[in-house]
């Protein structure tokens, strides 16, 4: 399965048969075959009909509505899960103090290894930098052997943070140093590096919100990430321990000049990446997100899991016999009246 990246305005797309068809300024441009597609992301002035919308929808294909300058995602999604006693388990273990403490305990210390296990491979191959990576790796080994010994969710993401902030310092000394790239930031990135990676965390998430939807969880309800208006919160659980590959995918991306620092703009905004840009980005995204799709469906599975043991053991949603006697007995005596 793969994704089709539509980044041209004034398009209009429409279903013809099982094909997606591209039609620009009244006239026929091209068509894409439906049945390879696992995702749609749509960029800029793009027009679609509402049947193409059903085929998609009927085909479990997501749409993804990369809006603005800052590509916010909105998504649409098609028929969910069927079994809704999956997320009304999931509902209850988000109240279950244990059970979210032991997972967000898993989240962070798979965070912190990965990004561990990504310095140390650089760090054997870039001797300039294996100075500064020793001391990053150092500093992100006590963070994870104090995950266990966390007593509480907010004191994880105190660890989380400090792992953070020793793996940027590696990572920055990675990259080209004409990116300018001093440590994380956003809302809005300030440079090429930040910019790329806000655009590809935004892909991720907007994965695994994909996945889990398909799998019949909410996204919106967490363990780790508390309740938030308008954050899929269980979406971003799951993303933390793949942070790490789109990390590797933007420092390729710049150390080979498929990206450079002339592909970019800067204002008030932020930094942005332009159209010439994008289309290289969105080219070399596929193959990574194929594979990001793969360790999402493996994660979503396992929590799919964890979430299924507790169903089974959970007393269904219906009355007790005495329950059952009461409603007979009470819908007895409002027929006498």
């Amino acid at each position: 399965m793969t994704s089709l990246y539509v980044d041209r305005r004034g398009v209009t797309l429409k279903a013809d048969g099982e094909a997606l068809v591209f039609y620009e300024n009244g006239e026929r441009i091209g068509t894409v075959p439906l049945a390879p597609l696992s995702r749609v992301f749509l960029r800029g002035d793009v027009t679609l009909s509402s049947s193409l919308l059903g085929k998609l929808g009927e085909r479990s294909i997501g749409v993804v509505v990369l809006s603005g300058r800052k590509a916010v995602p909105t998504m649409l999604l098609g028929r969910p899960h069927n079994d809704a006693a999956r997320r009304v388990a999931q509902y209850r273990l988000s109240l279950d103090g244990d059970f979210c403490l032991r997972f967000s305990r898993a989240i962070v210390e798979a965070k912190l290894r990965t990004q561990a296990a990504f310095l140390a491979e650089r760090r054997d191959s870039e001797p300039r930098s294996r100075y500064l990576l020793t001391l990053s790796l150092q500093r992100l080994a006590t963070s994870i052997a104090a995950v266990d010994a966390q007593p509480a969710i907010a004191s994880l993401r105190g660890l989380e943070g400090a792992g953070a902030a020793a793996y940027f310092e590696g990572f920055a000394d990675l990259l080209p140093e004409r990116l300018h790239f001093t440590g994380r930031n956003r809302r809005p990135p300030r440079d090429p590096a930040n910019a790329m990676l806000s655009l590809g965390y935004t892909l991720l998430h907007a994965e695994a919100v994909l996945a889990l939807y398909g799998a019949g969880l909410d996204p919106f309800v967490g363990f780790y990430h508390a309740l938030d208006f308008a954050r899929e919160s269980l979406a971003c659980d799951l993303v933390e321990p793949l942070r790490v590959e789109v990390d590797r995918h933007v420092l390729m991306l710049f150390r080979s000049e498929k990206l450079r620092p002339e592909d970019f703009t800067h204002s008030e905004a932020g930094c942005l990446l332009g159209k010439a840009g994008r289309a290289r980005f969105y080219a070399e995204w596929e193959a990574l997100a194929a594979r990001l799709r793969k360790l999402l469906a493996e994660n979503v599975s396992d929590v799919t899991n964890a979430i299924g043991q507790v169903a089974a053991v959970l007393a269904p949603c219906s009355p007790s016999r005495d329950d059952d006697a009461d409603a007979t007995t009470t819908a007895a005596d409002d027929d006498e009246f």
